[in-house]
């Protein structure tokens, strides 16, 4: 029987005003764009990274 994936909780914590556009684009990738909102993720190779491009903006709340 295959393992359940594990998720990651992401809560945004920085405004992408006066950000460079790539972190714009790597803030939706992550299912976040305001500030307070919280998306559940898979935790992954990919989302790491993505969590680190925009580790000023983000915190991890949860695993």
């Amino acid at each position: 029987m295959a393992k359940a994936a594990k998720m990651i909780k992401v809560e945004q914590t920085g405004s992408p005003i006066r950000r460079h556009h790539s972190q714009r684009s790597t803030l939706i990738g992550l299912k976040l764009n305001k500030i307070g909102r919280v998306a559940e993720l898979s935790d992954t190779p990919e989302i790491r990274g993505m969590i680190a491009k925009v580790q000023h903006l983000v915190r991890v709340v949860g695993k």
